[in-house]
């Protein structure tokens, strides 16, 4: 009898030990997947997820978390304090405007948030952004109020510069902010932003001699900046951008309608991938498809590639181009080629 109950005591201490030993590893399992969990990104990829956050002073490091969990940087509320305070940097968090990104991990934005933030902050407006594109790139990094810089853009008196004094009236500066990578204090307001990427776009027309070039081939300043605008929105390789201005010059010439698809797309509000035939039809100054000549304005902010094309055209007798899969262009110089390289291409 006791050697049974001696057995049965084993046998019991033993399944303790093994139910004891499996819920010990079952809690560095999970505690391995939460910390997981804690230290992985938003998002995967760097780059695509830029966030501008403006921490207030006398922020707790919980509403800090609160901040970061709102703006999507973050999988919880909780975490950062749970971090700050585990490596002893919850009282050390400081206040400003950051540019965080999605692909960063939490310790890298709490060691930012640590660090303080930087005096500068940086932006890239891509070529071919129109002003619209650039209001909401601004407004995401924390670096523009989307109605002040809206309203800052409509006074172009406002920028003493010569070439300004030349733009249509009721046109804009839509075409005229150079794109490029800028670097602008934090306390930076909107007019200054406007005011720094206006000088570099007459550094760029100086670079160019732009204006004399334009001047060589019956273009004001105004409708050279329009068609580099257009290029710029239909090229998708650098060496077809001469040969795109070679079109438009051509159709221009002749008195064609410049079917430009680019400015459909800006008629439609710019953020369009697909144009149909349907939209061909709207009614809109900037519908090449309708209207003869260019349209009022640039559609976008053409980059130095597109700009230099607007006023160095190819010559040749193109008068037609269709896309191909890849981005580039069957280009044709008679109808029945074009139709021939649309029923190739567009399927």
């Amino acid at each position: 009898m006791k050697n049974n109950l001696d057995s049965g005591w084993l046998l019991s201490r033993r399944t303790f030990a093994y139910f004891t030993l499996f819920v010990l590893v079952l809690f560095l399992f999970m505690g391995v997947l939460f910390w997981k969990a804690l230290l992985t990104p938003v998002e995967t990829v760097k780059g695509s997820g830029d966030v501008g956050v403006t921490i207030p002073g006398n922020s707790s490091c919980t509403r800090i978390g609160e901040i970061l969990y709102e703006n999507g940087l973050v999988r919880g509320p909780g975490l950062v304090s749970f971090y700050a305070r585990l490596h002893g940097l919850d009282q050390n968090l400081k206040p400003g405007l950051y540019i965080f990104n999605k692909g960063q991990s939490l310790p890298e934005i709490v060691g930012m948030l640590a660090e303080g933030a930087p005096d500068v902050i940086i932006f890239t407006m891509p070529e071919g952004y129109n002003l619209a594109q650039l209001t909401e790139l601004l407004s995401s990094k924390g670096l523009a109020d989307r109605e002040r810089f809206k309203a800052a853009l409509t006074g172009a008196g406002a920028f003493k510069l010569s070439f300004l004094e030349k733009i249509p009236s009721g046109v804009g500066l839509e075409g005229y902010l150079f794109p490029d990578t800028y670097h602008v204090g934090s306390r930076t307001g909107e007019e200054q932003i406007i005011s720094m990427m206006l000088n570099r776009f007459k550094s760029e027309l100086d670079k160019l001699d732009y204006e004399k070039k334009a001047a060589k081939i019956n273009l004001n300043l105004h409708q050279a900046i329009t068609i580099a605008s257009m290029i710029e929105g239909e090229a998708a390789v650098d060496q077809e951008r001469p040969i795109i201005a070679g079109v438009i010059y051509n159709r221009l010439r002749l008195g064609m309608p410049l079917q430009i698809d680019a400015t459909v797309k800006y008629a439609l509000g710019g953020d369009v991938k697909k144009i149909y035939y349907k939209d061909l039809e709207i009614d809109s100054p900037y519908n090449t498809y309708r209207v003869a000549g260019l349209p009022p304005g640039p559609i976008n902010s053409p980059g130095e590639a597109s700009l230099a094309a607007s006023v160095n055209p190819a010559q040749t007798n193109y008068l037609y181009y269709v896309a191909r899969p890849d981005g580039t262009h069957a280009f044709a110089a008679t109808l029945a080629e074009h139709n021939s390289n649309k029923r190739k291409y567009l399927k």
